[in-house]
């Protein structure tokens, strides 16, 4: 493909995996801003409204090198369920003919579409009306799919146990059952790869295979370790995945976090971080009215513990909606930890210098830094 802007559409970009993978793309384009050079990416995000607009469909996909598909129905009755992927997958095809456009597509689809099932027959048939509008066409087939921004009782049993667990439920468990997991920025990044590299035919991401009771317990041991303020080991990076899921889920009820304070008569001690296999800390004095990050992250866990002054931390989910603030002060220390794939920013809103300390799960690395500009604000 050509080294010059792709227009790349991403259907279904209000879901779970759409928003993911409009967020990854939007995050090279970040990347390429801060170093000056053109971004790759000229990003169209449809939701599921795009589908009933014929004439917004086909000026969408006029022109575009690729067409990333997430959009999808997976729930409903088995009629709706049937007949919802075929009609969204003869829409695009129909969108593709009007604009004389044959792009590349990368569909999601299902291993549900090896089922004789309303939901396997329907994500069947949807690949095979795809196929038939392109010349280039990859057929990502996914298990099991978690990761951030989830929704309880519909995406995944992830989200589901992640929300019980978080408000001290008790989840009923399929002792047998098991589970073919992968996290939602790990399929979108094969969905990206093959756009980027030219990849057509079937695609299989490998998933982490696990017992439904495994990963329950696994969510309780994080949620456990986590309310005491220990980071559980972060090297692996499926347990970084679900970690990051389960953090971002706590959001924004469950922050900022005051520490445990220790006082006697030579002071007071408290404990910035534990556990997390290492990582690193530092500190920085900021000026009055003066506001650092404006980034955002896809996999790095970033603890803010102001120490002397006051501050506003400021989040948003990464390509919009609302801005939760937060106002800390060193005299009460408490931390709150980045969700991942939100920017966030930390503003000095007191009269004197701010002294913040900051830590990471992982050494930086300049090569990979996983830090993306892109103002909360604006």
């Amino acid at each position: 493909m050509s080294e010059s802007v792709r227009r790349v559409v991403v259907t279904g970009a209000g879901g779970l995996l759409g928003w993911h993978c409009a967020a990854h793309l939007h995050a090279r384009n970040c990347a390429a801003r801060y170093r000056g050079a053109p971004v790759p990416f000229d990003l169209v995000a449809l939701d599921r409204a795009a589908f009933n607009d014929p004439a917004r469909l086909a000026e969408a996909v006029a022109g575009a090198a690729a067409v990333l598909h997430f959009a999808g129905v997976n729930r409903g009755t088995d009629a709706e369920v049937e007949s919802g992927n075929i009609d969204i997958a003869t829409r695009l095809a129909g969108a593709c003919a009007a604009a004389g456009a044959r792009p590349h597509i990368v569909y999601a689809n299902s291993t549900h579409a090896a089922h004789d099932t309303p939901y396997g027959r329907s994500k069947r048939r949807a690949g095979e009306i795809l196929s038939a509008a392109t010349d280039r066409f990859t057929d990502l087939v996914l298990p099991h799919i978690f990761g951030e921004g989830a929704r309880p009782f519909y995406n995944n049993v992830t989200a589901t146990f992640i929300h019980q667990v978080a408000r001290g439920e008790t989840p009923s468990v399929n002792p047998e059952g098991r589970v073919q997991l992968l996290h939602a920025g790990a399929a979108v990044e094969e969905a990206i790869g093959a756009l980027t590299g030219g990849v057509t035919g079937e695609r299989r991401p490998a998933p982490r295979p696990m017992g439904v009771a495994d990963l329950l317990a696994r969510l309780q041991d994080f949620h456990a370790a986590y309310g005491t303020n220990i980071f559980p080991d972060l090297s692996d990076p499926f347990d970084l995945a679900l970690f990051n899921t389960y953090r971002a889920a706590l959001y924004p009820d469950g922050f900022p976090r005051p520490l445990a304070l220790k006082s006697d008569a030579r002071g007071v001690l408290f404990e910035a971080v534990k556990g997390g296999g290492g990582g690193q800390t530092f500190l920085s004095w900021t000026e009055p009215g003066v506001t650092r990050g404006d980034h955002f992250h896809l996999a790095k866990v970033e603890r803010f513990l102001v120490l002397q002054g006051e501050a506003v931390i400021r989040i948003r989910r990464v390509l919009g909606g609302p801005v939760w603030e937060f106002r800390v002060d060193g005299r009460q220390p408490a931390v709150v930890d980045m969700p991942t794939l939100h920017t966030h920013s930390i503003e000095n809103v007191g009269a004197a210098p701010l002294l913040t300390l900051f830590w990471t799960q992982a050494v930086f690395d300049p090569a990979a830094p996983d830090t993306y500009a892109d103002p909360v604000l604006g």
